[in-house]
């Protein structure tokens, strides 16, 4: 099989436990876009938060944001292919939030907000505050969260985390099955909630096909519950050895965790002739 993409998940999957692309990574990835494989970012990241990977990695190409909710053209600085939550959607599910007494981090536009500090905004500072003024995503603090989203232009998602998995795990099947949103566990104590059938293999679906690409050519690469639809439909879906078991379940092969050249060694090995 020639593979002609490679899409990459960015925490637990491209980056190492210090949010860094190893070397051997960087190297492998550019010499596979030197023989004219397209590499691009599948993430459920906010697209201010993505900065320092894609000057890191001399990207041309989109990357695929908050769990396929929305591509931003990075080149050109540009939201494209959006399905967003609506105003009383995420509302209501703000609401909701209040009366669990679980956090949310709103990502909206430009911007990620929090009304109440929690360890999942806390590493999100601690991080951003290690990079460049220039590369530092917009996070800022609100009085409340449903008024911001009520003047927000996008919704992409909530993320909501919780130290009682339990109640993570209740508040987000009522969000799924009287909603009818797609939630998705991108981290151990963390959930996305997004616009319903939102997800990063359909959205990498419809990007290849733009592309003049079948999904069987491409490469992915993942390491939570919210890349399993992405490995699945890819040609090659590669988990990382940090996965939960029941992601390696669903991938073709799984290699090294993340502190690990593995991706690099895949891409030597299928897809640099």
């Amino acid at each position: 099989m020639t593979y002609r993409a490679i899409a990459l998940d960015l925490d637990g999957t491209l980056l190492d436990q210090q949010k860094k692309i190893l070397p051997q990574s960087l190297e492998a990835l550019a010499l596979a876009r030197q023989q004219g494989v397209k590499v691009l970012i599948v993430t459920g990241r906010h697209h201010s938060a993505i900065h320092p990977f894609y000057q890191a990695l001399e990207l041309d190409t989109p990357a695929l944001c908050c769990n396929g909710t929305y591509i931003y053209n990075y080149p050109i600085k540009k939201i494209e292919a959006a399905n967003p939550l609506r105003k009383e959607q995420a509302v209501k599910v703000l609401e909701l939030l209040d009366e669990f007494h679980i956090n949310g981090l709103l990502y909206v536009d430009d911007a990620m907000l929090y009304q109440r500090s929690n360890d999942h905004v806390v590493r999100l500072t601690k991080w951003s505050h290690s990079l460049p003024e220039a590369q530092r995503p917009t996070m800022l603090h609100v009085d409340s969260l449903a008024q911001s989203a009520e003047s927000a232009e996008a919704i992409w998602k909530v993320a909501i985390s919780h130290h009682n998995l339990k109640e993570l795990r209740s508040f987000s099947h009522i969000v799924e099955q009287e909603m009818g949103l797609a939630c998705e566990w991108s981290w151990k104590d963390q959930v996305d909630i997004a616009q319903g059938g939102n997800n990063k293999g359909k959205l990498l679906s419809e990007w290849a096909t733009s592309q003049g690409l079948d999904m069987s050519q491409v490469i992915a690469f993942g390491d939570n519950f919210n890349d399993v639809s992405m490995l699945e439909m890819s040609g090659l879906g590669v988990a990382m050895g940090n996965s939960d078991p029941e992601v390696k379940a669903k991938a073709d092969i799984v290699i090294a965790d993340n502190e690990q050249p593995g991706i690099a060694d895949i891409i030597r090995s299928r897809v640099l002739s």
